[in-house]
């Protein structure tokens, strides 16, 4: 199998496990992206983050939670 195809799995995996949060986990996801957001921002301030497309992908995740918990509504 080729990297591409283990990327889309991967991919895959990660929306069907989104899907199938409940609301409580949902609300706890944000909580715990919020907190490792502001981890990144500290890092990001001081120097000390190497790989600062983590932020994007950070910040996305919590839009998604968002965006689920709103759905659920």
């Amino acid at each position: 199998m080729g990297t591409k195809a283990k990327k889309v799995i991967k991919m895959a995996e990660k929306k069907v496990e989104k899907e199938a949060l409940t609301v409580e986990a949902l609300k706890s996801k944000l909580v715990d992206l919020k907190k490792e957001q502001m981890n990144q921002r500290f890092q990001h301030a001081t120097g000390q983050m190497p790989k600062t497309h983590v932020m994007r992908q950070t910040r996305r995740e919590i839009a998604r939670v968002k965006t689920k918990l709103n759905a659920a509504k």
